[in-house]
């Protein structure tokens, strides 16, 4: 018994130490760009740090659309952005990662309203699937964090092509994860739900969102080198964030690391930070297909550079995600 004590008394003082550590060097995004007459999509802007992002957005004077797939959510976060922010420029609208056609919807209602998009945050994505597949056939986690936002980062390219320029670029940023260092890339289980780990239910699950981080970052590597520089697009490791992301990992699990995060990490607040600083910074907007972390130029895990894998997943996507070669071709005119 004793020993257990030491070992928990151990991890404590370590998680403390740790916490406070990080808690010494959380950075800020010191920018006070501002973003009037630009338009910025935030997907997931309706809780979280998807809603600090917005808020700060729109504090900035931009028109910001929020984007979530539940109604009651989005009416709440609209008000709660105008109210404090007095920006009447700030909209909500249903979108649900998990449905291709809800995408499709979405995507061809923005290109039709909008006269620009000088930001696309793919912020939206979940921590645990309640179900296995979606009505698309394939896996909820992936299709919700890369699949989805695969499709619709193509499918709005048209607008910020139009939008972005040579000396100011329309932005990209996908919103991924410390954990995509455990990511790995097995294209002939890439849609499957339970392959990983199967006898623990809650592991497999962490490994599908590492690998669906993962995949976020080869996209933004591959996109990058098709891209004009008119466009960039890169990640952002926001860091170990108290987020309901957490929610749905028991009901005592879930509480304590959202408790963990808050007390000794980051509030969403902070871990909207390198996301604002990936979309104002002048110098991040020089660069594309790259990582940042807590307000700086970073590195992802080695393979999420490798070309050959990146235009496999490229190839793969487009096959799952129903993208013709017509409609592809249509997303880069």
């Amino acid at each position: 018994m004793s020993l257990v004590v030491y070992i928990i008394t151990t991890l404590i003082i370590l998680v403390l130490i740790v916490g406070l550590y990080q808690k010494s060097t959380n950075a800020i995004c010191t920018s006070r760009k501002r973003l009037d007459g630009k338009t910025v999509i935030v997907t997931g802007g309706t809780t979280g740090i998807g809603l600090e992002t917005a808020m700060d957005f729109a504090e900035r004077g931009a028109r910001v659309i929020i984007a979530c797939p539940f109604q009651s959510e989005g009416d709440n976060a609209l008000k709660l952005i105008t109210e404090k922010t007095e920006n009447k420029h700030v909209v909500f609208k249903l979108l649900d990662l998990s449905s291709l056609a809800s995408i499709r919807k979405f995507t061809a209602d923005i290109i039709d309203t909008e006269k620009r998009l000088d930001v696309l945050i793919n912020n939206a994505g979940i921590g645990f699937a309640n179900k296995p597949v979606t009505e698309d056939g394939m896996g909820f986690m992936m299709q919700v964090n890369y699949f989805g936002p695969f499709l619709l980062t193509l499918l709005l390219l048209p607008l910020l092509n139009k939008t972005g320029t040579i000396s100011e670029p329309a932005r990209i940023v996908n919103v991924s994860s410390v954990l995509h260092n455990f990511g790995f890339i097995n294209l002939d289980k890439i849609n499957v739900t339970k392959y990983w780990l199967p006898m623990f239910g809650f592991w497999y699950q962490v490994q599908i969102y590492s690998n669906s981080k993962l995949c976020s970052m080869l996209f933004a590597h591959k996109l990058s080198k098709k891209l004009r520089g008119n466009i960039v697009v890169n990640c952002v490791d926001p860091g170990y964030v108290g987020t309901r992301i957490f929610g749905d990992w028991g009901r005592i699990l879930g509480p304590v690391m959202i408790a963990l995060a808050l007390l000794f990490f980051k509030t969403p607040w902070y871990g909207a930070q390198t996301t604002i600083y990936a979309t104002l910074d002048r110098e991040a907007g020089k660069v594309s297909g790259q990582m940042f972390k807590n307000c700086q130029l970073s590195r992802a895990k080695r393979s999420a550079y490798d070309d050959e894998t990146a235009q496999k997943l490229w190839n793969k996507s487009i096959s799952l995600v129903g993208l013709s070669s017509e409609e592809l071709e249509q997303c880069f005119q």
